[in-house]
């Protein structure tokens, strides 16, 4: 299997059979919360960008404030949950904070686990 197969392999892993809404989808990172607040980072709109290079997965991903003490916890939790796919061998989750995190990036479901719908 060359580089490319295993990056699709990959996708197929973190995707649901819509590709325009794959990250919703991420199984596993679906699992990670901030543990301040009950609900998962992927429906709090803290993934950013995921970039896939064969068997290597980069993430950047914020958190709700730049002063949180959770964030290396947070992010630890993400790559470990994405490191259990099959085909990842690498797995680098960068934190950022352009642009801010806000309120809008939350999703429909994380709105309704919040009540805020």
């Amino acid at each position: 299997m060359d580089e490319f197969e295993v990056g699709y392999e990959i996708l197929e892993q973190l995707s649901n059979t819509n590709e325009d809404d794959w990250l919703s989808n991420i199984e596993g990172v679906k699992e990670v919360f901030d543990p301040e607040i009950p609900v998962n980072i992927v429906d709090l709109g803290l993934i950013y960008d995921v970039d896939i290079n064969g068997s290597e997965v980069d993430v950047k991903m914020t958190l709700t404030a730049a002063g949180c003490g959770m964030g290396p916890y947070i992010a630890q939790q993400a790559e470990w949950a994405i490191s259990e796919l099959e085909d990842v061998e690498d797995v680098n989750v960068d934190i950022v904070f352009d642009p801010p995190w806000d309120p809008e990036r939350i999703t429909e479901d994380g709105k309704k686990l919040l009540g805020i719908d």
